[in-house]
């Protein structure tokens, strides 16, 4: 690797820092939420650090730490994670178009693992073709600030009392209604979605047989239903079709 492609390198890394610092503060304040969450079921600082770091996922987290409070067995933590963590995978697959077909693989699998929904959209919105460098820099301190805030939100958890944990655990729920709002508010058929899950868990919840179901695969079925049912009646359309309707 010769000098001026270094140089790059470390401009892209720097730039990448620079433009992950909003996003490592916001991952940092809704991660301690999730601390508070990952202290309820026992976890150590450490413990929290290390999931939060290999999982920059806050959906994911979420839905693994309820399950492991819930005593899931192995599969099932793996499954609610790898199904709540499905859209990565697209993101991935967008992302991976931005990369010159030289660069080496060790360099996508690395990129593979930082993707989230905010570093996908600061990378796909990157002029050109994406340094990699540019992604770690922005990984890194992003990935920092939210397994430390997990990390503090069970240290805290550990030295507050009971009924301030139990307020400061409502800060999450209070992240997943940020989450799905905003898209119901612009589609009916989100809406109409979220409240049908909300009613589909209930009754999960409720009814003879469905009741007996672990969590965690209540869960799977009920997210394997509702996307699949509704990618069946609801598909979305291609932009670039609509385009040409409207056109015509």
């Amino acid at each position: 690797m010769g000098n001026t492609e270094k140089t790059k390198n470390g401009q892209e890394y720097l730039a990448g820092t620079r433009d992950g610092i909003p996003i490592a503060l916001g991952y940092f304040a809704v991660a301690f939420s999730l601390g508070i969450a990952a202290r309820s079921i026992g976890m150590t600082p450490f413990q929290g650090f290390l999931a939060s770091f290999l999982n920059m996922a806050s959906a994911g987290e979420h839905a693994a730490f309820t399950s492991i409070g819930n005593h899931a067995t192995y599969l099932e933590i793996a499954l609610v994670t790898l199904i709540a963590n499905a859209r990565y995978l697209l993101m991935s697959c967008s992302l991976s178009q931005k990369f010159p077909e030289r660069m080496p693989f060790y360099h996508r699998l690395l990129c593979g693992f930082g993707v989230t929904d905010e570093l996908f959209g600061i990378c796909i919105a990157r002029p050109g073709w994406l340094n990699p460098f540019y992604l770690y820099g922005a990984f890194l301190i992003s990935a920092i600030a939210w397994s430390s805030g997990t990390a503090l939100g069970i240290m805290m958890g550990n030295l507050l009392p009971f009924r301030a944990v139990s307020a400061l655990s409502v800060a999450l729920y209070g992240m997943f209604l940020a989450v799905i709002i905003p898209p119901a508010r612009k589609s009916r058929v989100v809406a109409v979605l979220i409240g049908l899950s909300f009613f589909l868990s209930y009754l999960f919840g409720i009814l003879p047989g469905l009741s007996a179901l672990s969590a965690g695969n209540r869960t799977i079925i009920l997210t394997l239903l509702i996307a699949g049912g509704a990618a069946v009646l609801f598909p979305v359309r291609d932009e670039q079709m609509e385009d040409k309707e409207n056109a015509a």
